[in-house]
Parts: structure tokens; sequence; C-alpha cells
């Protein structure tokens, strides 16, 4: 018996809004995913941009971080995130966010088509040296059915993570040659394995108020995730009403 795919219902629309609704989805867990998301989160909140995140993975490590934390400008971080709940949770802060991030689990369940059907653009963090992208081939195998059997076009990219600082350019390159040749976009700025990017979810704060003494490469920790949420950013720009509110460092 052949089993369908089920079509998320699009019964709420929140295209053409003030706010992209960026998902990180990869099936399988420890691709990097939840890193990427506190990466981009934190970035775009330094530059201003009021980002809620929806924390739907039962690890939680996002909602861990933001308790030790404390007050971080411009973020807020919503837990417990469902099926059910997710579309409630973009509608009811649809008014004071700029982009909403959603962090899946890292499991194929319904949340991933409700979530994706909800996007205005779809990460999926894929291991650049491992490269066992099964998880992520059945997010791609999603998009696609959503596209082939309901006309919804929904715009995605891979984004290569903990990725070796010693591999090549050239290894690099490789990999995204053979993601292109499979048609599947794949953004210039891969994430690199960097011990500061354990440090935030182990100290709570940012790249930008870690201690570089203490920390690291830590400058290149903060110009990779820079370059990173900047390349999202020309994907997706917020359209504002208003000028950005710039955060200051703690």
């Amino acid at each position: 018996m052949v089993r369908k795919r089920a079509i998320p219902a699009r019964t709420i629309s929140f295209r053409g809004l003030n706010m992209p609704v960026i998902t990180f989805a990869n099936t399988k867990g420890g691709a990097g995913k939840t890193t990427a998301v506190l990466l981009l989160a934190t970035e775009l909140a330094r530059k201003g941009y009021r980002v809620t995140i929806l924390d739907a993975d039962p690890q939680h490590w996002i909602s861990r971080w933001h308790e030790i934390s404390g007050h971080v400008p411009n973020i807020s971080v919503i837990d417990f995130v469902t099926t059910a709940s997710l579309p409630l949770h973009i509608s009811e802060n649809k008014h004071n966010t700029d982009y909403f991030i959603v962090d899946l689990p890292g499991a194929r369940n319904p949340l991933l088509a409700t979530a994706v059907g909800l996007s205005d653009h779809v990460l999926i963090p894929i291991q650049g040296c491992a490269m066992d992208a099964r998880g992520g081939a059945q997010v791609l195998e999603l998009l696609q059915y959503l596209d082939e059997k309901a006309g919804i076009k929904i715009g995605h990219s891979v984004v290569l993570t903990r990725v070796n600082s010693m591999v090549t350019t050239r290894a690099l390159q490789l990999v995204k040659s053979l993601l292109s040749e499979r048609h599947v976009p794949v953004l210039d700025t891969a994430i690199i394995e960097r011990s500061a990017f354990r440090d935030i979810f182990d100290c709570g704060g940012t790249l930008h108020t870690l201690d570089p003494a203490r920390v690291s490469n830590l400058d290149k920790a903060r110009e990779n995730a820079t370059c990173f949420a900047e390349e999202i950013m020309s994907k997706l720009p917020a359209r504002l009403t208003a000028s950005p509110r710039m955060a200051t460092a703690a």
C-alpha cells in the first residue's frame, strides 16, 4: 500500500506580512540545527530586529539558553510549541516581531509539514563533512511534494554545518557542486565548528558578550555568524515599517 503524504492545510496565511517565518528542519538529530538557529537569531537581534524563536525541539536547548542568559535585547523565546499552537503563536505575535525562527525536532512528525507550510524559507542544516544527508533529503522530498501536488512553492536552502576549520575550500566546493547537480540550493556561508558556538549554550549570552580572552578564535566565530546572518537577510529582508532597534551589548 502506498502511503500518501498529508498536505498541510494553509488555513492561516502569513505571507505578505512584515515578518518572514524561517524554519530550520532536518529529521535527523545532530545536524547542528539548533546552533544555526541561535546564531541567526542573535545576529539578527544584534542588528536591531525583533526575533521570536519558536522552540519545538523536545530537547529545549534554545529555551535553556534563554533561561541562563536572562534578558537578551530583541529576542523572545516561546517554548513547548506544538502542531496546534504553532500557527496561533505566529498570529498572536505577528505585530511585534520582525523575524520568526522555528526550531523543529530532529524527527519526522506532523509538526514538520505544518511548520514548512507556514514558512517563507526553510533552512536545512547538513553536516559538511559526514554528509549523512538522509534527514535533509526527507525535508527536500516534502518541499518537492508540496510543490508538485499542492502548488505550494517554498524557498529553501541547505546550510552546511559543523564544518571542520581545516577543511579546504576545494573540498567544500565539491560538496556544494554535488548538491547543485541535484538542484539543491546551498548557502555560500558554511557554519564552521567553533568552540565559541558551544560556549554560548553553556554560558548564555551571545558571541558578542563572551570574553575573547577566554574563548579561542572568537573573532572568527563572530565573523562566521555575521556572514551567515547577512546571507539569510539578503534572501529574506524583513519588511519593516520602522527603523530597526539597535541592540546594545550587555
